[in-house]
């Protein structure tokens, strides 16, 4: 059977009477492989029943599926096909979609990635950055403060044992003596500081007095935000409870602390709520035990009964020892104004022994922190209720009241009062000198109210 024109159905024309095989299908551009640059073949015609040629009819079959190689965007208006050559016919891979495009991108690709990885802003420096980079550093930075955060909880934890240790010798070999009197307690914290020979270490008599006996007596008071530290000379005279009249040194010879507490009571008003004896050969081995101390006088003393030797050519003020600063606090029958110099020079060493005490040189070096513990223990009883802490407050009291100038003795009346029986003895002002004392509990003294000495007629 032929067509119209006279030709086989199988032959096409211009085939040079080939017969026509199917038709090609182009292949699919997978990975690996490169598109076919040759142009696809025109679909052959065949002859229609009504005549004419027309292209055969039926949909193109689909490309092969396949995974195209990711590749580096091209260039704008590029493409993954060579010139010349139909991508769509080929089967070739569709250009790369915007960073914009809806599409979903594979995870992990840059596009994904959030700033400051991701697409570089304008308003940021252009340059990627690397999260390797700074991984290292923070781990570094971690194991610094690591090691820092371990020093400082072992220096802590040293400190921390160290005080307890501090605290634990101090209560193991600190005296106790019974001496409070129980009394109601008033306002503010009293502590009451005495100086004696009582416990027979090497304290110097000066002056003939067999027996126990109070050589400085320190009232110690913090109320209403202030502190204050009162002098009582040892010849003052008050009322002893049981006994009368009297220099008020007597009262500690009479019924040793409790009695001499009960007589401070009767003469401030105050309940006394800490007692502290400090033995006057202790002054010696707790001056030592700081290296000495810094001392001024500003006349020329040779006296017999304290020891005390000072000569001004050297300086007014001079570093002493133990044993030197022990005669000047002990000095009295040489200085002008008697028990008022002595009270003064007494506050003196002791402020200066606390300053040396808590100086830096003193908090880092242990031997010096055992040496001190040791002599202060030896030279210190306290009441059986007195612990670490209460010292410690009584040393931040004395320091802030000698600082401020709220120390010394009560105003005076005279040196030289004489009621018959006990010798010379120092009168307060009204003989009890009631303003003062009233002040002093308030809290509300002055520096102009202490050392007041009225001239004799």
């Amino acid at each position: 059977m032929t067509s119209n024109d006279g030709l086989p159905p199988s032959v096409t024309p211009g085939s040079g009477g080939r017969p026509a095989g199917p038709p090609r299908v182009p292949r699919a551009v997978g990975q690996g492989q490169q598109p076919d640059p040759r142009p696809a073949p025109e679909a052959p015609a065949r002859r229609s029943v009504l005549g004419g040629n027309q292209a055969q009819a039926g949909p193109r079959p689909p490309a092969p599926t396949a995974v195209p190689r990711q590749r580096p965007a091209p260039p704008s208006g590029g493409s993954h096909a060579r010139p010349g050559s139909s991508a769509l016919a080929l089967g070739a891979a569709p250009r790369r979609p915007a960073p914009d495009a809806t599409r979903a991108l594979p995870s992990g690709h840059p596009d994904t990635l959030p700033a400051p990885y991701g697409p570089v802003r304008p308003d940021l420096p252009s340059g990627p950055i690397s999260p390797g980079r700074r991984a290292p550093r923070r781990r570094r930075w971690r194991r610094a403060l690591g090691w820092t955060a371990l020093v400082i909880a072992l220096v802590l934890g040293v400190i921390v044992g160290r005080v307890a240790w501090l605290a634990h010798e101090v209560d193991d070999k600190l005296g106790r003596v019974d001496a409070l009197s129980g009394k109601k307690d008033t306002a503010g914290e009293t502590w009451l500081i005495v100086g004696s020979d009582a416990r027979g270490d090497g304290g110097i008599a000066d002056d003939g007095t067999e027996g126990s006996r109070a050589d400085s007596i320190m009232l110690l008071h913090r109320n209403n935000g202030q502190s204050s530290l009162t002098t009582l000379p040892r010849d003052t005279y008050v009322e002893i409870p049981g006994h009368g009249g009297d220099k008020i040194n007597a009262a500690y010879a009479y019924g040793g602390p409790e009695l001499l507490v009960q007589t401070v009571e009767r003469l401030s008003g105050l309940t006394i709520d800490h007692y502290m004896e400090v033995g006057m050969a202790g002054v010696k081995e707790t001056v030592d035990a700081v290296d000495g101390i810094d001392a001024c006088l500003d006349y020329d003393v040779d006296d017999r009964d304290s020891g005390l030797v000072w000569d001004t050519s050297k300086g007014t003020c001079q570093h002493i020892d133990g044993e030197k600063a022990l005669a000047y606090s002990r000095m009295r029958k040489s200085d002008p104004t008697g028990d008022i110099g002595r009270g003064l020079r007494q506050r003196a060493v002791i402020s200066a022994v606390v300053d040396r005490a808590v100086s830096a040189k003193t908090l880092i070096s242990w031997p010096r922190q055992d040496k001190l513990v040791d002599a202060g223990t030896k030279a210190l009883t306290a009441d059986k209720d007195t612990g670490l802490t209460d010292i410690g407050k009584m040393v931040l009291g004395f320091r802030e009241a000698s600082s401020q100038g709220l120390a010394g003795a009560p105003p005076i009346d005279s040196l030289d009062y004489e009621p018959g029986g006990i010798g010379a003895a120092v009168l307060l002002k009204d003989e009890t000198a009631p303003d003062f004392f009233s002040k002093l509990r308030a809290g509300r003294l002055t520096s102009s109210d202490f050392n007041k000495i009225e001239p004799t007629s």
